[in-house]
């Protein structure tokens, strides 16, 4: 395979890309920055999108978290837990709401205490290891290797120091497209901060495969 793809691999990303190529981020609404808030949301975002509950709910919970004001540690903090039940039951999030409730406040706490609120203290402390990034990642209740990896896969758009990232769901969606599976060769198909949007949209592919024939 040629070490910048083919011709035809490179057209077919590009498609993946302007049809199916929206971060989950974007589409929780969140516009991703290397800042302290729009990391804590990405946070919050892989910790709705890690129990076995359909992505559409998360990304609809994720909005209500936003609307109800808790888009810091600190605002998140300020809420009480009945609070937070009742904006995850709003979002459809209701089979693990009061479990989850609680695991925000744990995480607000731990990222307040250990990094000041800000997730670059733990890129930082990692020392440029993807590796132990995702080890501290998941130090937060409710955050396991998925949902590390579905921080890591959006953060790469803002974290240059974690690209290339996939994950074996988008290993199946490049097999699906006919892509390469290999991390570095999926990322000479794109430019660099597009590769989290190809990620998405091989997530995507690999839950839906007719998503390829679609016009």
């Amino acid at each position: 395979m040629a070490s910048h793809g083919t011709a035809e691999q490179r057209r077919i990303a590009q498609r993946l890309l302007e049809q199916h190529g929206t971060t989950f981020a974007a589409e929780a609404g969140i516009t991703l920055r290397d800042k302290p808030s729009p990391l804590w949301q990405l946070l919050v975002l892989a910790l709705l999108l890690s129990t076995r509950i359909s992505s559409d709910i998360a990304l609809a919970t994720a909005r209500e978290l936003w609307a109800a004001g808790w888009r810091t540690p600190e605002h998140l903090l300020d809420s009480t837990w009945q609070q937070r039940v009742d904006a995850l039951g709003r979002g459809g999030y209701r089979r693990y709401d009061e479990s989850t409730a609680t695991r925000l406040e744990d995480a607000a706490t731990l990222l307040q205490d250990r990094w000041d609120g800000d997730l670059r203290g733990l890129r930082e402390e990692a020392g440029g290891d993807v590796g132990r990034v995702k080890k501290l990642l998941q130090e937060f209740q409710g955050i396991g290797p998925t949902g590390a990896s579905i921080f890591l896969r959006e953060a790469q758009q803002v974290w240059p120091s974690v690209r290339p990232y996939a994950d074996p769901l988008v290993h199946e969606g490049a097999r699906v497209a006919g892509l390469p599976e290999d991390v570095e060769e999926l990322a000479r198909l794109v430019d660099g901060e597009e590769l989290a949007a190809l990620d998405a949209a091989l997530v995507r592919l690999a839950r839906d495969p007719d998503l390829l024939g679609s016009d």
